[in-house]
């Protein structure tokens, strides 16, 4: 990786660590060192062909190992103890990513470039031998914490190789300009050595695709009936219309059956109504008279 530094530029410890990261990584990209942005100082920004990430450098001020803890409003914490970050004067260090990256992109489009989506990252660099695992390395969309040294610079380079998964668009001609609205113009590489590093001397074209015309629907035709299919056909036709007959003078028959034996009428009888019994009068009987 191609590595400028900002002539002047004190660095600290860290940051000549960081630098010495870079250097390290076959990758390809420019990373500009030091520089200013909107009056606000920018640790770094690192170029590749895919896009551009901003990144805030810190060191620590003592040994400290553990889990770093990044909550949402408060301090970071490293195994519950605060961490010591060093050049830290005013807000977090997300802020601080944050405002570069406005900076950054402020400047470009003041210069008609074309930014697209710049990503940032917050590097931390922990004394060699210590070891610092943050707890979720994803702060927001475009916002990443890294850990790495020269020790263990894994988790860096596979952050500046994958940032952006967008198409290689940034060419050698795009970096230049983008250096030349930073007001990095004298720090800028020259065109053939962007090249050689891996960038792009032209933007690729575009594939388009080209929707495939529908294939046209034939309507399939019958063919010629041969005679063994014309003599099936026939004989289909002959049993559906003698079975039509039949069943046909089935039903004739039955109706005339029924009109010649019609049904014998159902016999009357009268029957006389029973006569009621005469009313029932007790007999007068007097004492000592028979059959009373």
């Amino acid at each position: 990786m191609l590595v400028r530094i900002r002539p002047g530029a004190q660095l600290s410890g860290a940051e000549q660590e960081f630098v010495a990261c870079l250097r390290s990584y076959p990758t390809t990209g420019l990373a500009m060192i030091d520089l200013e942005a909107d009056n606000r100082r920018i640790d770094a920004v690192v170029c590749t062909p895919r896009g551009l990430t901003v990144l805030e450098v810190h060191g620590f001020e003592r040994r400290q190992s553990g889990v770093l803890s990044i909550p949402a409003d408060g301090p970071w914490k490293i195994s519950d103890a605060p961490v010591e970050l060093d050049h830290l004067d005013s807000g977090s260090p997300s802020d601080r990513v944050e405002h570069g990256i406005y900076a950054v992109k402020h400047m470009l489009e003041r210069s008609l470039q074309d930014p697209g989506h710049i990503c940032g990252a917050v590097v931390l660099i922990p004394f060699r031998g210590a070891v610092v695992r943050p707890s979720r390395t994803n702060l927001r969309p475009g916002l990443d914490v890294v850990v790495g040294n020269v020790a263990d610079a894994t988790e860096l380079r596979i952050y500046l190789e994958g940032f952006s998964a967008g198409p290689r668009n940034w060419t050698a001609d795009r970096v230049i300009g983008a250096c030349n609205a930073l007001g990095l113009a004298g720090l800028a590489p020259a065109r053939t050595e962007l090249i050689d590093a891996g960038f792009e001397e032209n933007a690729p074209t575009p594939t388009t695709t080209i929707a495939r015309q529908p294939k046209p629907r034939v309507e399939p035709t019958p063919g010629v009936a041969t005679k063994r299919q014309a003599y099936a056909g026939w004989t289909v036709v002959a049993v559906a219309v003698v079975g039509m007959v039949l069943v046909l003078g089935v039903i004739v028959t039955a109706l005339a059956h029924d009109s010649a034996q019609p049904a014998p009428a159902a016999d009357t009888t009268t029957t006389s109504p029973t006569p009621s019994p005469p009313p029932y009068r007790p007999a007068e009987c007097w004492p000592f008279q028979s059959n009373c």
